[in-house]
């Protein structure tokens, strides 16, 4: 499977719809890449990506993403520095449990929308949504056929 046919159509509207949904509570902003193949470390690649996709240049440094590389089977999530000073040391590693747990069942789109959510949820606590709030940046999902 390819990084493109992870989700089908109504699947990629489904965590569209997630992420707009999660950014209705929250001044926070949330992305998902998906690719095909991660050379590296994921965190590290996660973190290439997060600055690639300029979601370092949230005004409150709340920004997180969902990285995903599907062919070698490895996901990270990495939030900017706002987000990560308000967040336990191993709140992104729960996440990824999550999303895992979904991944070996193969129901990707459930797994991603989820921890959309939760994430969401999370960004309310410390980000909460803010009457002159802008989307800072899009979010659509980023695919990369590597």
């Amino acid at each position: 499977m390819k990084a493109s046919q992870l989700l089908n159509k109504k699947q990629k509207k489904q965590v569209l719809l997630a992420i707009q949904e999660a950014e209705l509570c929250t001044s926070g902003e949330l992305r998902v890449h998906i690719e095909n193949h991660c050379q590296a470390n994921a965190i590290e690649r996660a973190k290439e990506v997060f600055l690639s996709l300029g979601m370092d240049d949230t005004e409150e440094k709340n920004g997180v993403l969902v990285y995903i590389a599907i062919k070698d089977r490895r996901v990270a999530i990495v939030g900017d520095k706002g987000i990560d000073q308000v967040t336990a040391e191993n709140y992104w590693d729960e996440e990824v449990n999550t999303l895992l747990g979904y991944f070996k069942s193969e129901d990707f789109t459930l797994g991603i929308t989820q921890v959309i959510s939760n994430i969401g949820q999370k960004l309310k606590e410390h980000f909460p949504y803010q009457s002159d709030d802008i989307n800072e940046l899009s979010d659509e999902i980023s695919i990369y056929e590597n």
